[in-house]
């Protein structure tokens, strides 16, 4: 491999104009095609195999027309003080709103008038309008929530309070800002690691073409795939961030090659063929773990996790053909003045050793301290991990300034919290000799489960299938409300056994409840599969079984102490001020898994990366201890930099207003500062100096199956050392350096 990928350098650098007009024209085709394509208008969300979605599939069959999956929205009012929404001025203020609202859209299912479903409260302060739609919140046109949100302006005029909850007013966070703060600090960590504007802002560059390309595929092909906006929110801050990485491995290679004085070309096939083949195995290890997402078997998370990866591979292609190109342009100013002075003077046998080769050393010295330190640290953040509770964040986690969040606390003082998660009992009574009788079964039922209402059954026409709506005491995401749930299941068992109707239990709460269940079962499985054929790739790349194998569990702790952190910020609120956490509640159900798939592949970037260089020295003949110092005084202060750009691209999105991506921002860029900074750079070198040449050891039976792909270039090298200087050899191997 190494020696085909200097190859497709070398030819990169020398037809640099060829390459670069073809990135450029494929950036423009990508464009046109985003622009020119018809705006998305769904983003279906299904569970298959869950109790949920087939009750919801069995009420699109027995009642059409009714869109159970529709959007919803509730219009909630408070009476000014001493005043009831009863009062005539109040009520007829109210029910115009109820015609206002019926005749702003065709899209609205039904309004209901809150005197007629008995939905005000006790003491008269408050009620609420139920709006059902059509079509699902992705469907509604901007003149149907506008019509939603002007509503209910002259009543709030008037001095009632008036608030909108429901997912009708769901939008996704905008995140340009967060973005270019990431970009920002990236840029600014570039320019300190080479000392170079150019070599600073060429990763930046290729990376933003990539992104560019990557998300207008994906807007293009919205439509046709059904991919949602969270979709391209994800491949942007994978894409951006391994992007930036992998040209940052390319670039810092081919500024060693030249400080040893190779010629441009040359330095750039070199480069390529040696980092390019990390990049190359480093991003297999990303697409494998965001590919085997389809494990989980929800059609939305397989899409978010074949769009990223294709970004990925896309940023892989960049690196290997389009970075080389560029340096062509850039000429030998990739090296800034003081860059060529510490280059030369690191040549010195005299030089003073770089930090990371003191930390190396340091490290070689104390392995069994350092191991202990980075073990013991990590078990300790990861504690909180063992009260991990899951679910799906609701209106409740929303900023206390949105109106969603202040209809859900206006709900909740007036009515009880259970009324922000109604659930939706389906009585099937196809099978049951009396469905009328069964479905009375049903409701005394649940009465008896303790609930705060449960509404009389409604049939359908052909009087076979029963809806009946039950309010529970507790909010939706609570432990008490995911009880209730799995009672009225249980209870469901029995009533089939008497009366042969069928019950299921569905909603936003029950199918909230579900998808956690089915993330919680499909953990294993998908950690067995990213896990064990990432540790066959490792295998390859570094021809030993125990380097893969202490890849694997450094990473295991990583993300263990990421959850740990996680559950004690937004699930205990420990320092949750500090990230804007305003209501703490269960961690969101996709998180364990989201963050194995994405920090898998990045912490395989440091690994493949930094050992690599070590595997490298040890083949050309260093002993175990020095390989190490070797792969540190070469690879540190790359990685260093790589990780602190991941984790400023990541942290960026802390300040978003929306919890669920705060909280995605914050675990990934906890779990990168984990991984890179304890387990790569201290448990790992600890690791390989206590296992010496043991580390290196692969069965003979095992070393001929492997394929041998050369990533440390050892062919290449011994090729290049063959070959003539006239046909493109350089004569000879030179000591590597760090710039």
């Amino acid at each position: 491999m190494a020696t085909f990928l200097y190859k497709l350098g070398r030819l990169a650098f020398r037809r640099r104009r060829y390459v670069a007009l073809v990135w450029v024209a494929l950036l423009a085709l990508a464009g046109f095609g985003a622009a020119s394509a018809s705006t998305a208008t769904s983003s279906s969300f299904s569970i298959p195999g869950t109790e949920a979605q087939r009750a919801f599939d069995l009420l699109e069959q027995r009642f059409p027309g009714t869109s159970a999956d529709g959007a919803t929205a509730r219009v909630v009012f408070k009476a000014p003080e001493g005043e009831k929404v009863t009062d005539s001025a109040n009520k007829g203020e109210i029910q115009g709103i109820v015609k206002e609202l019926a005749s702003g859209s065709d899209q609205i299912a039904k309004v209901d008038d809150p005197f007629e479903v008995q939905a005000v409260s006790q003491d008269g302060s408050t009620a609420y309008v139920s709006v059902s739609y059509k079509v699902n919140s992705m469907e509604l046109t901007d003149k149907t929530t506008d019509a939603l949100k002007d509503a209910g302006k002259d009543a709030q005029s008037n001095g009632m309070k008036v608030e909108i909850g429901g997912d009708a007013l769901q939008v996704m966070p905008h995140t340009g800002a967060a973005e270019i703060i990431g970009v920002a600090i990236a840029a600014v960590v570039l320019v300190i690691t080479f000392g170079s504007l150019i070599a600073a802002g060429l990763p930046l560059l290729t990376a933003l073409i990539g992104v560019g390309i990557g998300v207008s595929l994906i807007t293009a092909l919205a439509n046709v795939l059904d991919l949602g906006s969270t979709t391209s929110t994800l491949a942007m801050m994978i894409g951006l961030a391994v992007g930036i990485d992998y040209a940052l491995f390319i670039v810092s290679r081919y500024r060693a090659e030249l400080a040893e004085g190779r010629e441009r070309e040359e330095a750039a096939g070199r480069a390529v063929g040696t980092a390019g083949s990390a990049v190359v195995f480093a991003g297999l290890t990303v697409v494998i773990a965001l590919v085997g997402l389809a494990v989980v078997n929800i059609p939305m998370l397989t899409k978010m996790g074949f769009a990223a990866a294709g970004t990925v591979a896309i940023a892989v292609v960049i690196a290997l053909t389009l970075v080389p190109a560029l340096l062509g342009f850039a000429g030998k100013r990739v090296m800034g003045r003081k860059a060529r002075k510490a280059a030369e003077a690191e040549n010195r046998p005299e030089a003073k050793p770089n930090m990371g080769t003191r930390w190396a050393r340091f490290v070689l010295r104390r392995p069994v301290w350092v191991l202990l330190v980075g073990v013991l640290g990590l078990g300790v953040i990861a504690v909180p991990a063992a009260s991990l509770e899951m679910g799906l964040p609701d209106d409740g986690a929303q900023p206390k300034s949105t109106t969603q969040r202040q209809a859900y606390d206006t709900l909740s003082e007036g009515f009880g919290p259970g009324f922000n998660g109604p659930l939706m009992i389906v009585m099937d009574g196809k099978g049951s000799s009396d469905p009328k009788a069964a479905a009375e079964r049903v409701r005394e039922e649940i009465e008896g489960i303790g609930v705060v209402t449960v509404t009389p059954a409604t049939f359908n026409k052909a009087g076979d299938t029963a809806m009946i709506t039950v309010i529970p005491k507790d909010r939706p995401s609570s432990h008490a409300t995911e009880e209730v749930v799995h009672d009225i299941r249980d209870a469901g068992k029995d009533i089939k056994a008497d009366t042969g109707g069928e019950v299921l239990v569905t909603g936003a709460t029950a199918m909230n409840i579900d998808f956690s269940q089915k993330m919680n079962d499909a953990l294993l499985p998908y950690l067995a599969l990213v896990v064990g054929l990432a540790f066959l790739l490792l295998m390859l790349v570094f021809r030993s079984v125990l380097v893969p194998l202490k890849a694997a569990l450094g990473f295991l702790l990583s993300v263990v102490a990421a959850l740990g952190a996680v559950v004690a910020v937004f699930q205990w609120g420990w320092l949750g001020s500090l990230f804007g956490v305003e209501q703490t509640g269960p961690i969101m159900s996709m998180m364990p898994i989201f963050m194995v798939g994405v920090v898998f592949g990045l912490a395989m970037d440091y690994e493949v990366f930094l050992v690599t260089r070590m595997r490298e020295a040890y083949v050309h003949g260093e002993s175990p201890g020095q390989a190490v110092v070797t792969g540190f005084k070469h690879g540190a202060r790359v990685v260093t930099a790589a990780a602190v750009i991941m984790m400023a691209v990541f942290a960026g999105f802390i300040g978003s207003s929306e919890q669920m991506i705060k909280m995605i921002g914050f675990s990934l860029a906890i779990a990168v500062l984990f991984d890179a900074f304890v387990v790569r750079m201290a448990i790992v070198p600890a690791v390989l100096a206590l296992l010496g040449k043991k580390a290196w050891w692969l069965p003979r039976w095992l070393d001929r199956a492997l394929p041998n792909v050369d990533v440390e270039g050892e062919k290449l090298q011994k090729q290049l050392t063959e070959e003539p200087a006239a046909e493109g050899g350089d004569g000879g191997e030179r000591e590597l350096v760090r710039v």
